[in-house]
């Protein structure tokens, strides 16, 4: 994929971004919404990576890490552009920016019922961790 540009995003890419997620991406978070991601950005400008082709965003994958654990969210391509090799080339940079920032293993949170998002993270290296289970608790409204 020649014209394929991968980069960190920037504070006027944020809506795009969301609008992008309505589209690309599976379910919803608490945090999908605009001061959620600028925090995610002003925290860490790095952290969130997109894929553009000619100029128009095809996909995104947020490679966050707290000095500790490197987490993967939000990797999402545009259905009628999946199986091109974006979802690849996001999780190499978010795997080289882990390498360099001393990460040692890459987890992703993938929501049970998507298989197709299942199927992509296997043929990615990745596996599920049968051992562990995911715990939550909303911090406010």
């Amino acid at each position: 994929m020649i014209d394929l540009r991968v980069r960190a995003a920037t504070p006027d890419d944020l809506d795009a971004v969301l609008a992008f997620w309505k589209v690309a991406a599976e379910g919803t978070s608490i945090s999908d919404d605009r001061a959620g991601v600028e925090r995610l950005v002003a925290r860490d400008p790095e952290t969130l990576i997109l894929a553009e082709l000619d100029g128009e965003l095809v996909g995104t994958v947020i490679a966050g890490f707290d000095g500790w654990r490197c987490h993967l969210y939000r990797l999402a391509v545009h259905p009628e552009r999946r199986r091109r090799g974006i979802g690849s080339a996001l999780l190499t940079a978010a795997e080289e920016r882990f390498v360099r920032l001393g990460g040692r293993r890459g987890d992703a949170m993938v929501l049970v019922r998507n298989e197709t998002a299942q199927h992509a993270w296997r043929a990615a290296g990745y596996a599920p961790e049968e051992k562990w289970r995911r715990w939550v608790k909303p911090l406010g409204d």
